[in-house]
C-alpha cells in the first residue's frame, strides 16, 4: 500500500518484493518459524500446504472469477443479486468466513465500500486474508467517517455526483464489490475480464 498522507499505508500488490530486504515483521516471522521447527511443533510441509491454500485455492483470484462471470453472464448476475452465497458456493467457493456473502454492484451514481469498524471480517474464500491496511484502525474508523478521502488516499477521485455507500462486514455477513465492466471489453473470454479485477477493486478503494 503506498504510503498515504500521515495517516494510511497501502501496500501495491504488482510490488516486486524482492527487490528489498524482507522487514523487521518477516524476519521475527521467519525466526519464529525456524524456532517451532527446531523444537518439532511444526511440520513444515503442513506450514507449505497452508500458504499454497492460500495462495492458490482461496484469494482475490476466486472473488475476479465470481466478477467476470457476473460480468458476463446475466443468469449468473440475477442469482448473485438474489443470492450471493449460493450463486458464489456454484463456482466452488465456500466455507469459514464466507457463509453469508452479499454482493454490492457499482453503478455510475453509485460506489461501494467495505469496511470491518470492529476488527477484520473478510471474505477469505474469494479475497484470501485482508491487506494490513484494512485491519489498520486508521482505514476502520476513517472509512466510514470520510470515505471519500480514504478513496483519495487510494488514488480514486470520485465525481461529487456519484453516491458513496460504506457497508460494514460483520461475523454474519460479508460483502463482495462487484465492479463497473470497464468499456471495450465486450469481445474478451471470462478469464480475460478476470485478469481485469482487482483485490482493491472489489473491496472499493479501487476502480477499474
Amino acid at each position: 500500500m503506498r504510503q498515504a498522507p500521515a495517516r494510511m499505508a497501502h501496500d501495491h500488490p504488482g510490488h516486486e518484493h524482492g527487490q528489498h530486504p524482507p522487514s523487521d515483521m518477516e524476519l521475527r516471522v521467519k525466526a519464529l518459524e525456524s524456532v517451532l521447527v527446531e523444537k518439532g511443533l511444526v511440520d513444515p510441509a503442513a506450514l507449505d500446504a497452508i500458504v499454497d491454500h492460500y495462495q492458490h485455492k482461496v484469494g482475490p483470484r476466486n472473488g475476479a472469477r465470481v466478477v467476470a462471470k457476473a460480468w458476463s453472464d446475466p443468469a449468473f448476475r440475477a442469482r448473485l443479486e438474489t443470492d450471493a452465497t449460493a450463486a458464489i458456493a456454484e463456482l466452488g467457493y465456500t466455507g469459514r468466513q464466507g457463509e453469508h456473502m452479499v454482493a454490492l454492484f457499482n453503478t455510475p451514481s453509485l460506489h461501494n465500500m467495505v469496511v470491518c469498524t470492529l476488527c477484520s471480517c473478510y471474505p477469505w474464500p474469494v479475497l484470501g486474508l485482508p491487506p494490513v491496511w484494512y485491519k489498520s484502525a486508521p482505514y476502520r474508523s476513517r472509512a466510514v467517517i470520510d470515505p471519500r478521502g480514504v478513496l483519495a488516499e487510494f488514488g480514486v477521485s470520485l465525481p461529487q455526483g456519484i453516491e458513496v455507500r460504506v457497508w460494514d462486514s460483520t461475523a454474519e455477513v460479508r460483502y463482495l464489490v462487484i465492479p463497473e465492466r470497464p468499456a471495450g471489453t465486450e469481445r474478451l473470454s471470462e478469464a480475460e475480464l478476470a485478469a481485469l479485477v482487482t483485490r482493491d477493486g472489489m473491496i472499493g478503494t479501487a476502480r477499474l
